[in-house]
């Protein structure tokens, strides 16, 4: 731009950075797009890649721009770039914090340690894994609040392949079959009634299966709970108290016993 007169550099300067501008926000929306676009909403990996590419292009756009401005303004390309090279290594020094979340972000992402939907525990959090960013993984917890956890935090991640914790709570029943109709019916009312009041611990509705009966003659009947991981705490205690105790009402020779809360481990089920 030697030959060209000062209004004309200036008029080119701006069509410079106008120029990088709008491919800035071009990059931007082709990246949104990408990310929002049904195929890639289940694959973390590619959602995070595009991010990342989506931000490096706009850093190079705008430090090209800038460059080819100052270099108009008479300012040396070297010097620029020395200039960048020690602003850079000075911001290094004060993020190391944002260099840890990111590296750290990657490493979860493509080690395979969680991905989105993925129910886990980190950092003493349990939720659901709703994002993971470059520098934060957010979960979203039994309250329904969002959590954000820095991901240079993350030193153990604990998964639960089902999705859920699987409870398992048998009343026994009395020989006398209209007593035992009376109890079938109290322990479905104790349970929903428990499910309505706490309904924070659960993932989905109890099962209530039919009768089942052992080889000795004695009958029970079995609830299954899908609930929140270490959220078992009001069905060993508040549910199996008034269970017991309202048992006792029909039958007094119930005993606390003829009411236990287990948990189940179940494999999880691929789909192909």
């Amino acid at each position: 731009m030697t030959g060209f007169s000062a209004p004309l550099k200036i008029l080119l300067i701006v069509l410079v950075g106008l120029s990088a501008h709008l491919a800035v926000i071009a990059v931007r929306r082709i990246g949104k797009k990408m990310i929002t676009a049904g195929k890639y909403l289940s694959i973390s990996k590619i959602r995070t890649l595009v991010s990342l590419l989506t931000s490096i292009a706009v850093f190079v756009l705008y430090f090209a721009s800038l460059g080819l401005i100052l270099k108009e303004l008479g300012i040396s390309l070297k010097a620029y770039l020395a200039s960048a090279s020690v602003l850079g290594l000075a911001v290094g020094f004060g993020s190391q914090g944002l260099v840890q979340d990111v590296v750290a972000g990657l490493t979860l992402i493509f080690a395979d340690l969680i991905d989105l939907g993925d129910m886990v525990e980190i950092s003493g959090q349990t939720g659901i894994v709703r994002r993971i960013g470059m520098r934060f993984t957010e979960l979203e917890n039994h309250f329904g609040a969002n959590v954000s956890i820095p991901n240079r935090s993350i030193a153990g991640v604990i998964t639960y392949p089902k999705g859920y914790i699987r409870c398992v709570v048998d009343a026994n029943l009395s020989l006398d079959p209209a007593v035992a109709d009376q109890m079938e019916t109290t322990i479905r009312s104790i349970v929903l009634s428990l499910y309505e009041r706490v309904a924070g611990i659960f993932l989905s509705p109890p099962s209530i299966e039919p009768r089942i009966e052992t080889k000795s003659g004695q009958t029970f009947l079995r609830t299954k709970f899908r609930i929140w991981p270490g959220r078992g705490g009001p069905l060993e205690t508040t549910l199996k108290q008034e269970l017991v105790q309202t048992l006792k009402n029909l039958d007094p020779a119930y005993a606390d016993w003829m009411v236990s809360v287990n948990y189940e481990v179940e494999k999880k089920q691929h789909v192909f």
